[in-house]
């Protein structure tokens, strides 16, 4: 199984994951053959990507997700009726929030070896709640890793969940701007953060630390951020966390005006950041639960082999286990070769193949003439 943009996708291809609408019902099941018609519609609803199965990927085994599809819808639902609830009502569903956030504590710490592999497929509309649910899950795992007992991750998974409640107060239009904010714009957004822990503290059940998220998770560390300018030991531990695993779920998911960032290059481009913006601490630690090249990629070894990330070693997320598939001769193996980075320290992953290139590789494969006249290296 692999994760391919809509502008890769082709009829015949297989659905490997299934894809829900906005209201949680199973648009595309697993195994089913896609045609023109449903491409359309998918581009209709703007999911950027989907999984599919093809012959390349047939002896890994799918990843296994960190929550279950079933947790991950529950949650999500948790999360648009939370945000219509107030939009409405003025009013937020504390009971709703506490069930979904224990449900999401009580799967983590029942797979304490599973690392994030999967990025999950979003429509446009439902953008906002599903990346709240993966800021809770990317924070909590991060929190686990540090030790926190479940009273400290009840409050930071709360406040991860409702980290962007503030923009129920702003223009969607503006939300939802294709383009570049002008600076008018800009300081509009940001008062979200303002908002949303007013939002927080006007119910007595949630936590004051749990409202700090909303209001401080865009501070940086270096006193650049806003609302407050805080900088460092200023801003909340639980903050700084979240402040992490928004970026990076920002970074690998599809949006309007950009496609995702592969795993490995979200990673560099926030470890640039680390000590400016994020606190480094937090940023390894959330790190060490990413698969930086996850199950299904495709790189390019220093050896100028191909090969497919088959497995991944938690304690060394850079050396997973790789399936050569073509040799540096660009030749395709008939017998492909395992090999545990972590075993063999003179072979490394150079750089992962981009949509494009995997699409080309694919299509040589099937036509093994081409091998010759388009080298992968």
């Amino acid at each position: 199984m692999r994760r391919v943009s809509l502008e890769f996708i082709e009829s015949g291809m297989v659905v490997g994951r299934s894809i829900y609408n906005s209201e949680g019902r199973p648009l595309l099941g697993v195994g089913m053959v896609l045609n023109e018609q449903y491409i359309k519609r998918l581009k209709e609803l703007g999911i950027g990507a989907i999984f599919i199965k093809d012959s390349l990927f047939e002896q890994c085994e799918d990843p296994v997700d960190v929550i279950s599809e079933q947790t991950r819808l529950e949650a999500i639902n948790a999360v648009k009726e939370i945000y219509r609830s107030f939009e409405s009502k003025k009013r937020i569903s504390t009971t709703r929030i506490s069930q979904a956030v224990n449900s999401l504590i009580d799967e983590l710490l029942s797979k304490p070896e599973v690392v994030v592999n999967c990025v999950d497929i979003r429509s446009h509309d439902d953008y906002t709640f599903a990346h709240s649910v993966q800021v809770c899950v990317l924070s909590l795992m991060t929190g686990i890793s540090l030790g926190f007992d479940k009273i400290q991750l009840k409050e930071l998974g709360t406040g991860a969940l409702t980290h962007d409640i503030g923009k129920t107060l702003i223009d969607r239009v503006l939300l939802n701007k294709p383009g570049k904010l002008t600076p008018k714009e800009y300081e509009m957004i940001k008062n979200h953060a303002q908002y949303g822990f007013d939002i927080l503290r006007g119910d007595q059940q949630f936590s004051l630390f749990s409202a700090h998220i909303a209001l401080q998770h865009h501070e940086f560390e270096d006193g650049q951020g806003y609302p407050r300018g805080l900088a460092g030991k200023e801003i909340h531990p639980y903050a700084r966390i979240v402040s992490v695993a928004d970026v990076f779920d920002a970074l690998v998911a599809d949006r309007p005006y950009r496609k995702a960032y592969s795993t490995d290059q979200a990673i560099a481009i926030m470890k640039q950041r680390s000590g400016i913006q994020f606190n480094h601490w937090y940023l390894d630690t959330l790190f060490s639960n990413i698969a930086q090249f996850p199950i299904g990629s495709v790189v390019v070894l220093n050896t100028q082999e191909t090969a497919i990330v088959v497995d991944n070693n938690r304690e060394t997320p850079t050396r997973p286990v790789v399936r050569v598939i073509i040799d540096r001769h660009n030749r395709e193996l008939s017998r492909p070769l395992e090999i545990d980075l972590t075993k063999d320290y003179l072979v490394e992953i150079s750089r992962v193949l981009s949509e494009e290139e995997l699409s080309k590789l694919l299509k040589v494969l099937s036509e093994p003439e081409l091998m010759r006249e388009c080298p992968v290296s």
